[in-house]
Order: C-alpha cells, then structure tokens, then sequence
C-alpha cells in the first residue's frame, strides 16, 4: 500500500449537530473497494488509494471516517495499522474501524494505532460476553458494536454469522438490549437485503431499535442512495449514517450531504 506523506487538510468546519456522517472506505488488498451483500466474489474496486480518499473526505469538514479492513474480516488480523496511523495523523477525521477484530489484544492494538472508535461485529454475535468486558475495559466511547441483520419470515431480525451464510441462533432484541443496559453508546446496524443495493435506508429496523435501547447512538449503514435518505435517518432518530457505494459513485457530494445535515 503507498501512503503519501502527511499534509494537514486546510478545512476544519464540523457539523453543528450531533447527527454524523460517516463516510466508508472498505480496503481490500491495498484498494478501495465495495462488495455487494458482503460478497467477496462481487466487488468493485475503485481507482482512489485509501490515503488520497481519506483526505479529500477530510477536506469536507466530515468529523468521522468508517475504515474497514476486509481482509482481516475474512482471515483474521487486522492489516490497516499503517493507513490508520497516517490518516489520522495528517487529516483531522476521527476514525472508527474493524475487520478481524479476535480478542482484547486486537481492540487494544487498534487503539493504540491511532483509532478512536475499534468496530466489533460477528464475535459480538458470538461471544457477547467478552466483548462487555472489552466495553468495561476501554470505554463504551472506544467500541462500536456492529449488527448485520436479516428479517425472518415471522418478521424477528435474526444475526446471521460467517459473511452471514450462518444462522447464530441469536436475535436482535435480546442482543441489543444486552448490550444496552451494560452501556455500550455506539452501535452500526445494516439491513443485509439493503447492503450495496441503493434501495434506501430500512428506516422501521433503526425506529425499532430506538424503541429497544431509546439511549443507543444508532448509526444506519446500507442503501444511503442520497441527501434525502440521510435526512431520513436523522428523523428516524439514528445518530448517524454510514455512506458507502453512494457517495464512491458519486451519486452525491460530501460536502452537500453535510449542508443537509446542518439544515436538519
């Protein structure tokens, strides 16, 4: 991966509300890329390098960046420590990431390069216990409980696991509720049926979770098409969305999304 030397962003301008937009940059193999329905086998790569991408985000104003280390997400061990360290050491953005993340030595690592925020998703699924001691360790401040969720027949959102070809058995309420009432503060939900399909924001699964932990930052991930879904979300009570294939596409600006957000 080349990494550019650091050069501090000129803009610092931050939204004046506390709704956020984090923009995605997914790396697989040293590139940008996005992956339909989390499908490895249907990617598209994009021609931006990761640092480059970062630092035109930054120059927007956004506060936040969504960095995910795909690789890691498959094998395990997390790769992005390098491209961590100089985004947030040449751009102002404050960093939430995730892939791979195994044990408490992995959360503390990622901290330790540089992140803000470490984004825990199937073994929160799977070993919720030792992820509430990671939360009571580093701070529900430091851990974003990551949810990929699929409604069932008899409409319950169940969790599916292992790039969601599993059935966990788990379910999203009892899961959620758990987490809550320990103090987790921050927690990213995608709708798998809306993930790289641009069909919209499931807007009743982010009010159903206000109803289930009304104290839980909800940040919406999956089919943002446009300005309009993300003012959406923020009525739906979500604190934040994250912007994915949209926003690499070029469907709408950075920065015309953050003027909508301070408008809200």
């Amino acid at each position: 991966m080349s990494i550019a030397p650091p050069i501090l962003p000129q803009s610092s301008v931050s939204p004046c509300t506390d709704f956020q937009v984090y923009p995605a940059i997914d790396v697989r193999d040293g590139h940008v890329v996005r992956l339909r329905q989390g499908d490895y086998a249907q990617e598209t790569r994009y021609d931006d390098e990761p640092i480059a991408l970062a630092r035109r985000y930054s120059e927007t104003g956004v506060r936040w960046l969504h960095l995910v280390d795909l690789d890691a997400a498959r094998y395990g061990g997390y790769t992005l420590a390098p491209l961590l360290h100089a985004i947030t050491t040449s751009t102002w953005l404050r960093v939430q990431t995730g892939g791979g993340v195994r044990s408490e030595a992995d959360v503390e690592a990622i901290l330790d390069a540089g992140a803000d925020r470490v984004v825990i998703g199937s073994l929160a699924v799977r070993d919720p216990e030792s992820v509430i001691g990671w939360v009571r360790r580093f701070g529900a401040e430091h851990i974003t409980i990551a949810l990929d969720a699929r409604q069932s027949g008899d409409g319950q959102w169940c969790l599916p696991v292992a790039g969601w070809t599993q059935d966990s058995g788990m379910q999203i309420e009892p899961l959620v509720r758990r987490f809550a009432d320990i103090g987790v503060r921050h927690l990213l939900c995608t709708d798998i049926t809306r993930d790289g399909m641009l069909s919209g924001p499931n807007l009743d699964l982010y009010r159903y979770l206000r109803t289930l932990a009304p104290q839980l930052s909800v940040q919406a991930s999956g089919g943002i098409r446009d300005t309009d879904d993300i003012v959406a979300a923020h009525a739906a009570g979500c604190g934040g969305v994250v912007l994915g294939k949209a926003l690499l596409e070029g469907r709408f600006a950075l920065g015309d999304a953050l003027n909508k957000v301070r408008r809200c």
